[in-house]
């Protein structure tokens, strides 16, 4: 999961919201001990939103220039990556322009992207104007303002770069609500036999060694996962034995190489991937060899789009895009971020979360069921922090259908037809105008009623988490099916630990998380 909207997929499960207040640290580059909790140097005070009609709001130009054709999109690329960093990038236009809303050029700009140019909408009230479909076209726009080739998805364009105007957005969609909904009852199951073997694996090494990565362990419980969970079919008894997630995450650079860092050195990585795509004749080989799988795997579902008027091969690119960079994408992704958060959040709140989730169970007869994760509230809302705090995808990307007026907490705006806007996540859902103590991870923030009125205001899916996935909507078609998952790791965790150590550094796609101790349930 990375870069613009990424769409999970689904599953239609309903969920009671969960809620606030608690507190933890803010991210650093040092590593981090989970048993130690520490505080953000100085929170942001939180602003009162006033009530609609109460203020009128100046109407602005938008603040901001684009600069010299190529020099000014190739500096803004540089302060983005290296001379700044991302965040650095977008609070220094914010000072500058004295605005959350302002023109600045997106990477990768030349020579991949065509036109760099966005106006850029940095808070919370502003950003949802990005899932109006009746306002904002996102045709084309999965990855930003470039479109990697289609010779990576077998020369169709994928669900995610559709528009809903476009029929077979419809049609697509409705297959992957079709594929979690009939495999619906292999979820929990599976993901309990897949993360069993993870933690099996994590025991094990650091018993050895002292220590064990969580990410390496997570990726192939996680392809495995979705792959018994949806297909019926265990990767490591075909062909592909347990190829497939280096196979994607080399299929995935090749995508999102542009918008990326790697660690190289500046200028290698400018020039071997923000300046010219890479050639997917690179991993043509590759990409067949997860097609093959997925092919083999999924005839029942390729029965069911044919139903859909969908052809059976543009299904299975469709079913591979959906699990491989979709889903598998967002727990490379969100699976490290959120271990990370919890752990620095300390033994206080792994013993609650213990305490809550050992309890449900035994009173649902000992076994994890719907039914039981519902009388979680500090973990459902833990989850939904997580999702907030550090959300899986940060950027988001819609082109004006018309002329139209955008409103910050401060000011009017007008934005021509055409224009495309762009969307930083992460500022959107740590506004201090919305939430209090918005750069603290404070796990009980969504509990009880005030705690799920701000469930609206987390937008991780392309959407608020107050509504729900459609044919016609961008919102990420297995929102529920994300945040399950997400619960059902947490769950996992805690009934099996009373608390656990890590230590944290950087990756491309965000946290590299190793444990260092975990402590076996004692009660």
């Amino acid at each position: 999961m990375a870069s613009s909207s990424l769409p999970f997929t689904s599953l239609h499960l309903q969920f009671v919201s969960p809620n606030r207040k608690s507190s933890t640290t803010r991210l650093s580059s040092r590593r981090i001990r989970a048993s130690v909790s520490e505080k953000p140097p100085v929170p942001a005070p939180a602003v009162a939103v006033p009530a609609k009609g109460e203020t009128k709001l100046p109407l602005k130009k938008i603040p901001g220039n684009y600069g010299v054709p190529i020099v000014g999109p190739f500096k803004d690329r540089l302060d983005y990556f290296y001379n700044q960093g991302r965040d650095e990038f977008f609070k220094s236009k914010i000072q500058k322009y004295n605005s959350t809303v302002f023109r600045t050029n997106m990477p990768p700009g030349p020579f991949i992207s065509q036109d760099p140019k966005v106006v850029a909408l940095l808070d919370g009230k502003s950003f949802p104007v990005l899932f109006d479909v009746t306002k904002v076209e996102k045709k084309d726009l999965f990855t930003g303002t470039y479109m990697p080739s289609t010779d990576l998805t077998g020369g169709y364009r994928i669900l995610s770069y559709l528009d809903p105007s476009e029929p077979k957005h419809a049609r697509l969609k409705q297959l992957l609500f079709f594929l979690l909904k009939s495999r619906r009852d292999h979820v929990i199951p599976e993901f309990q036999a897949s993360y069993s073997e993870l933690f099996e694996t994590l025991e094990k090494e650091v018993a050895e060694k002292g220590k064990s990565s969580f990410q390496t362990a997570n990726d192939q419980a996680g392809f495995n996962f979705l792959c018994r969970a949806f297909f019926g079919s265990n990767p490591p008894d075909t062909k592909l034995g347990t190829d497939g997630p280096s196979l994607i995450s080399k299929w995935v650079l090749f995508q999102l190489g542009p918008v990326l860092k790697l660690g190289l050195p500046k200028y290698v990585e400018e020039l071997l991937i923000h300046t010219f795509p890479l050639p997917p004749a690179l991993v043509k080989k590759d990409y067949q060899r997860l097609y093959d799988f997925f092919y083999e795997s999924s005839g029942s579902i390729q029965d069911e789009a044919e139903k859909l008027s969908i052809s059976r091969e543009e299904a299975c690119h469709n079913l591979l895009f959906a699990t491989c960079f979709n889903s598998f994408g967002g727990m490379k992704i969100f699976f490290p971020n959120m271990l990370k958060w919890i752990g620095r959040a300390g033994v206080k709140l792994h013993n609650r979360l213990a305490t809550e989730i050992r309890s449900a169970i035994r009173s649902n007869g000992g076994k994890l069921t719907m039914a039981a994760m519902e009388q979680m509230p500090l973990m459902k809302s833990v989850v939904y922090e997580a999702l907030r705090i550090e959300p899986p995808v940060p950027l988001q990307y819609g082109r004006a259908k018309k002329d139209i007026v955008i409103e910050s907490h401060d000011a009017v705006f007008q934005v021509k037809q055409g224009e495309m806007l762009f969307g930083f996540q992460p500022f959107a859902t740590k506004d201090p105008k919305i939430f209090e103590r918005a750069e603290e991870f404070v796990g009980e923030r969504f509990m009880g009623e005030e705690g799920e009125k701000l469930l609206k205001h987390v937008i991780w899916s392309n959407g608020p988490e107050t509504q729900q996935p459609t044919l016609g909507n961008k919102q990420c078609a297995g929102k529920d099916f994300v945040v399950l998952m997400s619960r059902l790791l947490v769950v996992e965790l805690f009934r099996r630990y009373d608390s656990f150590d890590i230590e944290v550094g950087k990756s491309a796609l965000g946290a590299a998380v190793t444990v260092t101790s975990l402590k076996r349930a004692s009660f």
